[in-house]
């Protein structure tokens, strides 16, 4: 029931992730970074890639658990 009231909101929280996350991934090869991310890349190039793409991988998860109906489920 509460997936199927926050399904918009979820929705967009997801697309942002993702969208946030691929900005951040592109922004780092040329040198740039988010200040609101910058506690990322202080933590090192390699785990700072990788929690990028944890962002990205949890955005697409949670757009598709938002979009899935559960309710036809047995």
């Amino acid at each position: 029931m509460t997936m199927k009231k926050n399904k918009a909101l979820l929705t967009f929280i997801g697309f942002f992730l993702v969208i946030v996350g691929f900005m951040s991934i592109i922004l780092s090869l040329v040198g740039l970074r988010f200040m609101f991310l910058a506690w990322m890349d202080a933590a090192g190039p390699l785990l700072s890639f990788v929690l990028k793409l944890v962002l990205i991988i949890g955005g697409f998860t949670l757009v598709y658990f938002a979009q899935t109906n559960f309710e036809g489920e047995e």
